[in-house]
């Protein structure tokens, strides 16, 4: 158990029969009345946020959280995904619900896995910020076409579509964010 005042960035505290990770707070001391701390918290399941105010003082549970780096395995049917522990080499297979960009995932890409440390659940599953996919099918590319921004479709490999701009060929391996699915450059070889 612990107080307001072991409130900190990044820290998980069980609020409502659920986990929130706390991404802001501030401490005030109002000139009348108690003080309290306001805060945004992030629910880890539904990665939906809320403002919350907390009295100053107030008891809270703190949840020991812990990432661990895995290697993206296979994919078993359409939702469930096997991954790898890169130390222990212990498997793990994950639902779908529960991956930030599922799309993006390719067979040896290293993933980050949230686990509950008291009873070894997994919460979320997290890709880096970016990942190099090499472009499977698209249009053939125009020489010399590059001084207005347009963008045709093209499929990665691991069968996502994504906007790219119109010198981008078959087999260019090109940089993409997860969060957004843009295209951010061509990868060079």
């Amino acid at each position: 158990m612990g107080t307001t005042a072991d409130f900190k960035n990044g820290l998980c505290i069980k609020y409502n029969n659920d986990l929130w990770k706390i991404e802001s707070f501030q401490h005030v001391k109002p000139g009348k009345g108690p003080a309290f701390v306001r805060t945004k918290i992030r629910n880890l399941k539904t990665s939906r946020i809320l403002e919350n105010t907390f009295t100053a003082g107030v008891k809270i549970e703190i949840v020991r959280i812990e990432n661990r780096n895995y290697q993206f395995l296979y994919k078993e049917g359409d939702d469930t995904f096997h991954f790898m522990n890169q130390k222990n080499y212990e498997q793990v297979a994950l639902q779908k619900d529960i991956i930030n960009a599922p799309a993006y995932l390719k067979e040896g890409s290293s993933v980050d896995i949230m686990f509950h440390a008291e009873n070894e659940t997994p919460l979320s599953c997290s890709l880096p910020a970016n990942v190099n996919l090499e472009i499977t099918f698209t249009e053939p590319g125009e020489k010399g076409n590059t001084a207005t921004n347009a963008l045709k479709p093209a499929t990665t490999e691991t069968g996502v579509e994504v906007k790219v701009p119109l010198f981008i060929n078959q087999g260019d391996i090109v940089k993409i964010d997860t969060s957004s699915g843009n295209y951010i450059e061509r990868v060079k070889q």
